[in-house]
């Protein structure tokens, strides 16, 4: 007998999904454009920097064929403060970080007068599209003048943050710097921010009712999917609570309702006469 499905998608599916984000290499070797359903795939010539999906870059770094450049938001600075601001900054204390911008955006949401608007793309029958994770290069590595510009905000944890980390880890550490500490960091990340997630919790019995909302701006993809089996379970048994509660109150207004115009006195009069 077949066990049935868990609810909603499984951490080796985010995984999966995980691998399609783009980051940056450094090839060893040259290598020509590989043709692929997404389509062809940039060709390699050292000691130039190239753009491949993660799962390809996986595959060359094992062959020894790249090494593969860690995204801006994975070095050990940039990890210390983003802890900072989840743990220190008052603004944040039962949100999250800020996810990073969309193309064309800054961080509060404003566009850039320098960059153009984002425009979408196109769908092979014609229809518009904006992209979104895994199809945003949040995980490549910046140029000088990237790095210049973005240095004057915060760096920004993306939505495949702790996936992208991990898989860098095992199989590319020797590219990273200081792969203990990012480890390290890594983890206290997500303690801090999973207690965060379980401290929402206590808003669910309102959320469930209708009456309000949690908010998981900022949170990541392997966040929402360990945690998307307990919320969901405890948001049903809040439901059925309710429902439990306010079929009580309905039966009992029914019992009241006959006798709501009921006097004692009245009564007693009524009988004397």
């Amino acid at each position: 007998m077949a066990f049935p499905l868990p609810r909603g998608i499984t951490p080796s599916e985010i995984e999966f999904l995980a691998e399609m984000e783009m980051v940056t290499v450094v090839p060893r070797q040259r290598l020509e454009g590989l043709e692929l359903l997404a389509g062809p795939t940039e060709p390699l010539q050292p000691p130039r920097r190239a753009t491949l999906p993660l799962w390809l870059a996986l595959l060359l770094k094992r062959q020894r064929r790249v090494n593969i450049v860690p995204p801006y938001w994975l070095h050990p600075e940039s990890l210390s403060l983003i802890l900072q601001i989840e743990t220190e900054n008052l603004d944040y204390t039962d949100a999250f970080s800020p996810p990073p911008p969309l193309p064309g955006q800054t961080r509060r949401g404003e566009r850039r007068r320098s960059s153009p608007p984002p425009r979408p793309r196109r769908t092979l029958d014609g229809q518009p599209y904006y992209p979104t994770p895994p199809f945003l290069p949040q995980n490549v590595a910046l140029t000088p003048a990237e790095a210049s510009e973005t240095g004057k905000d915060p760096p920004a944890l993306p939505y495949h943050w702790l996936e992208v980390g991990n898989m860098l880890l095992d199989a590319a550490s020797d590219d990273l710097t200081e792969p203990d500490q990012i480890r390290r960091l890594l983890k206290d990340l997500r303690e801090v921010r999973m207690a965060k997630m379980r401290k929402g919790i206590d808003v669910l019995d309102t959320a469930a009712t209708g009456g309000g909302g949690v908010a998981l701006t900022g949170v990541g993809a392997m966040e929402i999917g360990e945690m998307r089996g307990f919320v969901a379970g405890v948001v049903d048994g809040l439901r059925k609570i309710g429902a439990s509660r306010e079929q009580a109150r309905r039966e009992q207004m029914a019992e009241e309702g006959p006798n709501r115009d009921y006097d004692g006195t009245q009564d007693d009069d009524d009988m004397e006469f």
